[in-house]
């Protein structure tokens, strides 16, 4: 007879791509783990899973198999939320990947309430700069900010965010402020190197495209802002990175009469197969409450700013 738990642990192992990680998870040993995972290939009669003593990965009938798991452990967590829910609880896991930035200015201090408040959910965030598949990943959301054009997913707008060209008046003061997009090639730039290199801005005929001649590439928003406020250069980030440093003036707006091209707006996004959980219905409305129309962040800013 095939077991919940060991639907469970097949999913986990999946997710993490070890015994050991799994484990480690779910808090249970090894050989626990390793026993389950057995059991459920005897149940299922295929082997899901090919083991070797560092990693392991799925079979073609693990891969087929994976999906299905996956619907039914989130339906019968569903099934528990909902029956909570009833009784005015939040309850169960939650496992969310969010930008390292945002999440350690923005999303931390805002998920702190909500847990207070549903302290039965049992929460996993990770931080990391890289793309994350939400669809494949083992995650029940992500956060995002920018355009999401993937018609898997669906984004629910958590607040709105704007990218503007920064710098400090130590280095306007020595270089100058260009006035035009054209100007920016012959400053320092400072490059998020996860995206293309390129800026890119909204003109009256379409995108226009600046390629700054040196660079700082860095693939975190954190260090390129503190590289900003060291005076290495122009960067273009969100305010949500950079409104408290404009308003209080270490960092200026650099005005070139366009406005970045890309959105900045922050979104959480989870598969549409799955649909959005009770527990991610509740967290969206916390979130876009604690960051507010228009979010604090954008408040932030002095008029001139704007």
């Amino acid at each position: 007879m095939m077991k919940l738990d060991g639907l469970s642990t097949f999913v986990a192992a999946a997710d993490f791509g070890s015994i050991s990680e799994a484990a480690r998870r779910l808090g249970l040993s090894k050989s626990v783990v390793s026993e389950r995972l057995t059991e459920l290939e005897r149940a299922v009669g295929a082997p899901l899973m090919q083991r070797t003593t560092r990693k392991m990965s799925l079979t073609e009938d693990g891969a087929a198999f994976l999906r299905r798991a996956r619907r039914i452990i989130q339906e019968m967590e569903e099934a528990v939320a909902e029956l909570a829910e009833r009784r005015g609880t939040l309850i169960g896991p939650l496992r969310l990947s969010a930008p390292v930035s945002f999440g350690s200015l923005h999303l931390g201090p805002a998920l702190y309430p909500f847990l207070a408040d549903n302290p039965g959910i049992q929460l996993t965030l990770e931080l990391e700069d890289r793309f994350v598949d939400v669809a494949s990943d083992g995650y029940d959301a992500v956060v995002r900010h920018g355009a999401v054009r993937d018609a898997r997913l669906i984004a629910k707008r958590l607040a709105s965010s704007r990218r503007v060209l920064v710098a400090a008046p130590s280095y306007l003061a020595a270089h100058g402020a260009p006035q035009a997009a054209g100007e920016l090639e012959r400053h320092g730039a400072i490059l998020y190197s996860n995206r293309d290199a390129d800026w890119r801005f909204a003109g009256e005929e379409g995108t226009v495209v600046v390629r700054p001649e040196k660079a700082l590439r860095v693939n975190n928003g954190l260090i390129m802002r503190d590289a900003a406020l060291a005076g290495l250069g122009i960067t273009l980030l969100p305010t949500f990175l950079v409104g408290p440093e404009i308003a209080r003036g270490s960092l200026h707006v650099v005005d070139i009469g366009l406005a970045a091209a890309d959105s900045a707006e922050v979104h959480l996004v989870y598969p549409m197969e799955r649909g959005a959980s009770v527990k991610l219905k509740a967290l969206t409305e916390a979130l876009r409450a604690a960051f507010g129309d228009p979010p604090y962040w954008e408040a932030a800013l002095t008029p001139s700013a704007g």
